[in-house]
């Protein structure tokens, strides 16, 4: 039998090809971003282990845990715990260090703010006069409060050298630094595309809001003395609210970070390599299908010499195994060629990889074989089995060729039953996992049915292809021919195009629920953020209060505390000037009472601590001080403004270090590029700090919401290929199966150019039938993930974009004609006589 799958697969050869490339293309989406990711997370960890090669022991603020602990973050390290450390037993060297954010634009006043990090932190000069992290490329070491030093990299991107003045910002006003030096770094930020800003110690302190104090102690043990017996003698001299940290602990943190934050994208890499494999299960159970139809006299034979069922069964199984492990070799291949183009490919769009070879484990060699054989074999293991099951006798007379009323009732049944189960649960679903098995049980559902589907649907086309004279009305009957078949390759176009009308409707739906709660919510001209949303200065909300054109500003200010024993936040605001400038709707009290010890609180957080106006609750402050509030209004809470609001007199005091999350602004005429271009010139034109209108903020999360659905349409494109490969495969494998009865209607008056016409017709009646298929299942879809978004948006309502959804379908059609320009082409150049007498 072995001998007799291996000769059927070399004979078949030519038909198997389309099963072939789809399950490459699977295959070779798994292994490339199995070999991509590996890369990556080597390439990071690698340049993490380089990055603390300077770093025996680390010693870092801790707040401990409990009530006890103020809220908010820990507490700086002191000078004198530096000193300390410097003359434990086997520390060679002592070193402090202060960071933070410091945006570096280009020369021409450009800044970036995509993917990589951008950092500032000291230099921190040894007995030597040289800092060992940061060796001096050029130049000197920053000595004043006006110098600076920079990267290499940074240096060379931005076009930089030593002497330059460096416009750049920390936390909003514009620092004219001049640059003294240019070093290297193993830091592996920088090496992932980040830049990195040295100041000398007192000038970092200050910028940093750390006076005398430092982030991080980093220790370099003395010859013969190991990580652990520095770390333990160290630990001697700690005070409670530090903790010593080994450097081969510190690299192992990083890895272990990056390793995380490249889970997410394998995660979803391989779920989209998933959708491509199974759609390619349709063409591969299609190909073995169509190929054992058209062997059934083979088979009966082989069953009439002895051959069992299950020995039938096995040599379908071994030709798809053959099949499935050459192409998975071949799509091994393809996924580390796709692997290793992916590193330029990132760093066309900005960001950077740390260079590093090309990793490929062996694990990923294993999944990536396992996968394509296990696949292609279950794929065929159905038309297999049907196979064996046809009796001799009848397969020789081709009695099995329609299905039984018996097996289409049944079928029919379960798929209702599957449907309507999937289509209950994905509309009341109320979490993402009840949506996931609702839509998957729908989704299979529809396939069950889509043999039932196809005749009253393909009918419905019916006077339309009838314009097209006899070749349109061969089309039809040849789609509603083998119903099954015809299910089976729509159904592959369906998932694909279930998804991408699902996503598209979500992402419209969404956009405009942000539309319209920045229009509803915000009554102020302008909102004034840092570009990467770290905190501003408060000097940049002095600097536009004192604007002439602004006529009402608040800062809105951050604060961490615990409220009632747990941890929270408070959002400061200007009490006096907060109402003009958003909207949200009370319910009970105003912004009018927001002052002193009073606050307002949204609906969600009142009703989770059972407070109304009036209530009270205690409060513990950033600065370990406690106090009591007392309710003033309730308003409801939207994506924008939620939670508890103060006034800023009542929280400032108690922050350690002052700093907002975004300014306010109200100015005379409202929102005009005259009045955008004076408030940006009264913060010094800074590159770091963005004017955002209402629709400036509409357009922002637009491009990321175009970002994100350009990128799930790139991966799911690979869904939809291979679905073109099944069109292409059924049509050839159909055109070749029908071999005598298009000899016969070429005899009977047929030409060639309507031969290809209803070849043609065909595939675009397929092709259209499960494009209607996916774009109502993704309206449904669609539909029931808005419902659970509108839970937490209530600005949040269903968008049909009519316009995309036009699209898909004329897609689909196109699908349908490109996938058939072959197969018609191959139809209409045949030799009549010769398919006249084809067995």
């Amino acid at each position: 039998m072995f001998r007799t799958a291996l000769r059927n697969v070399l004979a078949h050869k030519a038909r198997l090809l389309m099963t072939v490339l789809a399950v490459v293309l699977g295959v070779a989406f798994v292994s490339g971003t199995l070999v991509f990711t590996s890369t990556v997370s080597d390439a990071f960890r690698k340049s993490s282990e380089k990055g603390f090669t300077n770093v025996d022991v680390a010693v870092r603020p801790h707040k401990g845990s409990g009530s006890q602990a103020a809220p908010g973050a820990a507490p700086r390290l002191p000078q004198s715990l530096l000193d300390r450390a410097a003359k434990v037993p086997g520390a060679a060297s002592a070193t402090g260090s202060v960071s933070g954010f410091a945006a570096v634009p280009h020369k021409d006043g450009t800044f970036s703010t995509r993917g990589a990090s951008s950092t500032g932190a000291n230099y921190y000069p040894g007995t030597d006069g040289k800092d060992a992290r940061y060796p001096l490329k050029s130049g000197r070491a920053p000595q004043g409060p006006d110098e600076v030093a920079l990267d290499a990299k940074t240096a060379e991107r931005g076009g930089y050298k030593v002497g330059d003045t460096v416009r750049m910002s920390v936390d909003g006003p514009v620092l004219r630094q001049k640059l003294t030096g240019v070093f290297t770094t193993d830091d592996g930020n920088v090496s992932a595309g980040g830049t990195l800003a040295l100041f000398d110690t007192a000038t970092a302190q200050k910028l940093y809001g750390k006076p005398g104090g430092f982030d991080e102690i980093e220790l370099k043990a003395a010859a013969g003395t190991s990580q652990a017996a520095l770390k333990t003698a160290v630990e001697k001299v700690l005070p409670k609210d530090a903790e010593a940290t080994t450097g081969k602990q510190l690299a192992k943190e990083q890895a272990d970070a990056t390793a995380k934050a490249m889970d997410g994208m394998r995660t979803g890499m391989l779920v989209f390599a998933g959708i491509a494999l199974f759609v390619g299960t349709f063409i591969i159970a299609n190909t073995f299908t169509m190929l054992i139809a058209q062997r059934t006299k083979e088979l009966a034979l082989l069953r009439a010499v002895g051959a069992t069922r299950r020995q039938v069964t096995r040599s379908v199984l071994i030709e798809a195994l053959l099949v499935g492990s050459v192409a998975s070799v071949i799509g091994l291949l393809a996924g580390i060629g796709i692997g290793a183009a992916m590193r330029p490919m990132m760093e066309s769009f900005g960001s950077v990889v740390p260079d590093g070879p090309l990793v490929v484990s062996g694990s990923t060699v294993i999944t990536a074989l396992v996968v394509g054989t296990v696949v292609t074999t279950l794929a065929a293991w159905l038309p297999g089995r049907r196979a064996a099951k046809i009796p001799p006798v009848a397969a020789m007379n081709s009695v099995h060729a329609m299905a039984t009323a018996k097996s289409l009732v049944v079928r029919n049944v379960i798929g209702s039953l599957l449907a309507a189960g999937g289509a209950a649960v994905a509309a009341g679903a109320s979490s993402e996992s009840a949506l996931g098995l609702g839509a998957f049980l729908l989704v299979v559902g529809v396939f069950v049915l889509t043999p039932l589907l196809s005749r009253p649907l393909i009918a419905a086309v019916g006077p339309l292809l009838r314009a097209f004279g006899m070749p349109g009305r061969l089309a039809q009957q040849n789609a509603v021919r083998n119903p099954r078949r015809t299910a089976a390759t729509a159904s592959a176009l369906m998932v694909g195009l279930t998804l991408i009308t699902a996503i598209t409707v979500i992402a419209g739906s969404v956009q405009k629920a942000i539309d319209k709660m920045a229009a509803d919510a915000i009554k102020a001209d302008y909102v004034v953020v840092m570009a990467n949303m770290n905190a501003l200065s408060p000097d940049v909300a002095g600097k536009l209060a004192a604007h002439p054109k602004v006529t009402s500003s608040s800062p809105l200010r951050e604060a961490p505390v615990r409220v009632d024993g747990e941890d929270d936040s408070l959002t400061g605001v200007d009490g006096r000037t907060i109402g003009g400038l958003v909207k949200v709707g009370f319910s009970a009290g105003s912004f009018a009472g927001l002052t002193g010890d009073k606050a307002v609180v949204d609906e969600k957080t009142a009703k989770s601590h059972g407070w109304k106006n009036g209530s009270s609750f205690a409060v513990a402050y950033p600065d370990g001080t406690n106090g009591m509030l007392t309710v003033a209004g309730v308003y409801k809470g939207n994506q924008m403004f939620q939670g508890i609001m103060v006034d800023n007199a009542t929280v400032t005091p108690h922050m350690p270090q002052v700093d907002d999350r975004q300014v306010m602004v109200k100015v005379k005429g409202g929102a005009s590029s005259a009045n955008k271009e004076s408030l940006r010139e009264a913060l010094g034109d800074n590159p770091a700090i963005q004017v955002q209108s209402k629709d400036d903020i509409s357009r922002e999360i637009a491009k990321v919401v175009s970002l994100m659905l350009n990128i799930l349409y790139g991966l799911l494109a690979m869904a939809v290929l291979v679905a073109v490969l099944g069109v292409v495969n059924t049509l050839a494998m159909s055109v070749a199966e029908r071999r005598r009865e298009i000899g016969m209607l070429r005899a009977i008056g047929l030409d060639r150019g309507e031969i290809k016409r209803m070849v043609r017709l065909e595939s675009l009646v397929i092709s259209l039938f499960g494009g209607v298929l996916g774009v109502g299942l993704g309206v449904f879809f669609g539909w029931a993930a808005g419902e659970q978004i509108g839970a937490s948006m209530a600005t949040y309502e269903l968008v049909l974009p009519w316009g995309s959804l036009a699209v898909f379908l004329l897609l689909s059609g196109l699908v349908g004609v490109l996938a058939a320009l072959w197969p018609a082409r191959r139809a209409a150049r045949m030799n009549m006589l010769v398919a006249i007498k084809a067995d």
